[in-house]
């Protein structure tokens, strides 16, 4: 078997903690610490999450999607490639080298999407464009942790809390959708979601297609 190579690392603004990206052969992984965030083989349910946000908001002129993680780019390329021409899509990606890397060694991943037209970069904190807005968002895409806590730093617990939410909820437009991505279910997020006013609900879907450990995505709709 290949061993894995690190091809580099890059710290986390804010809070420290590190990020770590690696190869073996074909295979990509990005990891904090012990913990692996994603992998280029595991593509499915981060692919979902844009997808089933899309269906969502279907039939809507010049939509704005807001996408918190650029990750290894499986939602961004998802979402263009159901999105029309007529869509706005804003990336908030907190680490800069992940933006790099995405420009660079995983470029094959991401095919360009970048540089598509309707894609707007901004280098920082998902929470801080959510609480900037009102209004201003079709649909709310966050995979920026591995569930509703703030695993890759601390302060992303306020994305998750009820105020978190009622920002998320504020930032929407009518019948907005919020997608949440999760490794696993937490049965408290889903009534702290309700208990903002959100109507929620939890689908469960594959790591990558029909195979694979199963995942959580909580599309949530910002009824009025």
């Amino acid at each position: 078997m290949l061993p894995w190579i690190q091809l580099d690392r890059a710290t986390i603004p804010g809070e420290g903690g590190e990020l770590r990206l690696k190869q073996r052969g074909a295979e990509f992984s990005i990891m904090l610490g012990s913990t692996e965030l994603m992998n280029s083989r595991l593509s499915g349910s981060e692919e979902a999450l844009a997808t089933l946000s899309c269906e969502r908001i279907a039939g809507r002129k010049n939509t704005h999607m807001l996408i918190g993680g650029l990750g290894m780019g499986f939602t961004l390329r998802a979402a263009l490639g159901a999105l029309s021409d007529d869509t706005r899509v804003t990336i908030a990606e907190l680490v800069p080298a992940v933006v790099d890397w995405a420009r660079g060694p995983m470029a094959e991943f991401h095919k360009g999407t970048l540089d598509d037209p309707r894609v707007d970069i901004h280098v920082g904190d998902v929470g801080a464009l959510i609480r900037s807005r009102d209004a201003a968002y079709d649909a709310i895409l966050l995979d920026v942790d591995n569930g509703p806590d703030g695993l890759t730093r601390a302060s992303n617990d306020s994305l998750y809390n009820h105020t978190g939410l009622r920002a998320a909820k504020a930032a929407l437009r009518d019948n907005g959708v919020l997608a949440v991505w999760s490794s696993a279910p937490d049965a408290a997020f889903t009534r702290r979601l309700r208990d903002v006013g959100f109507a929620a609900e939890e689908v469960y879907v594959r790591a990558n297609g029909k195979r694979g450990g199963r995942h959580v995505l909580w599309m949530a709709t910002n009824r009025q």
